[in-house]
């Protein structure tokens, strides 16, 4: 059986032109470095092509879930701690490069709310937030309904407001009140 039609080379180099660098950000953002990341897309680019009857018009959502996927398999083969970045230590030096101080600590600040919440938070905020999905395309990515999503975003952004006034909270109070609760 031959490809489908209009889905030859021409077709798999034209997505792969568009999409590779948003697959390559996406692996950045959860693995450890540069090289894992652009290994982790270029399977998802062969799992593309070998699918290719199945890969949408609006394919970037479907290369994230395929690479959700390859992640989730590849962790659990290993069977260990992956070698992913803790929230807070992804795109520092991004961050550093930003407009000043201010920005900074106001993405830090984020960056440790985030590393509260479970990793189901933190996909669906993330997919959100920086890959810059829509909610029904997030659902496509996390292999639930639109709805499920919705509320699984609801309840994600409350954590994070929760986690972010507790921070505050913290942050405001006086050192030494801090070393007297601590002795």
């Amino acid at each position: 059986m031959g490809p489908p039609k209009m889905r030859d080379e021409d077709w798999f180099t034209s997505l792969y032109a568009a999409e590779y660098a948003h697959i390559v950000r996406y692996g950045l953002r959860r693995l450890a470095d540069a090289d894992a990341s652009a290994e982790l897309a270029q399977e998802v680019f062969v799992v593309a092509w070998r699918r290719r009857g199945e890969v949408p018009d609006r394919s970037l959502p479907w290369l994230y879930g395929v690479a959700r996927r390859l992640l989730a398999n590849q962790w659990r083969s290993r069977r260990g701690a992956p070698d992913v970045l803790p929230i807070t230590d992804a795109d520092l030096a991004r961050v550093a490069s930003s407009s000043g101080a201010d920005v900074t600590v106001g993405v830090a600040d984020v960056r440790a709310a985030l590393a509260i919440l479970s990793e189901l938070d933190q996909e669906i905020l993330r997919l959100v937030g920086w890959e810059e999905l829509t909610v029904s395309e997030a659902a496509k990515v996390l292999g639930c309904t639109r709805a499920a999503a919705a509320v699984r975003l609801h309840r994600a952004r409350r954590r994070l407001a929760e986690a972010m006034s507790d921070q505050t909270i913290h942050a405001r109070r006086p050192m030494l009140a801090t070393l007297r609760e601590d002795l």
